[in-house]
């Protein structure tokens, strides 16, 4: 008579070695469990599977420190532009009132960096000294407001 039924191999191979059931080391015939859980478990000191991933998402932030070296130091949130910016982009900062341009910078601090070619009326929160000597050169003005 025939068999009907074979079996199943980890039934048939109790207590004979390694536990690895004829798949070689015993870690390779897990299912997905060697790889760790979700998310970023198993990213230990082996963990090549997870390499792409890592990159792809984290890009170079993950490895490494990053962020506040003590929790009492504050990092200066003041916005800041360059002279040399405005006067590029002279069109997308201001108007053009006669010959002068007026442009509405307050939450900005205007540094000095760069020339200055057209007359400027800025309002803004703070001013350089070389950037408001700049501007009172070529016939214009900042208007610093508290």
């Amino acid at each position: 008579m025939a068999k009907t039924h074979k079996r199943r191999k980890s039934s048939r191979m109790h207590g004979r070695g390694a536990g690895s059931h004829g798949w070689g080391f015993r870690k390779s015939h897990r299912k997905k469990g060697h790889r760790g859980g979700k998310g970023m478990s198993g990213t230990g000191k082996r963990a090549d599977q997870k390499k792409t991933l890592v990159i792809k998402l984290y890009g170079n932030k993950y490895f490494g420190k990053q962020g506040i070296t003590s929790r009492g130091t504050e990092r200066d949130k003041r916005r800041r532009i360059n002279l040399g910016t405005i006067d590029k982009n002279i069109e997308s900062y201001g108007k053009k009132e006669g010959d002068k341009w007026t442009i509405n910078l307050k939450n900005y601090k205007i540094l000095g960096g760069g020339e200055v070619a057209n007359k400027l009326v800025i309002k803004a929160k703070e001013a350089s000294k070389s950037a408001i000597e700049k501007v009172k050169k070529a016939g214009g003005e900042i208007i610093v407001s508290k």
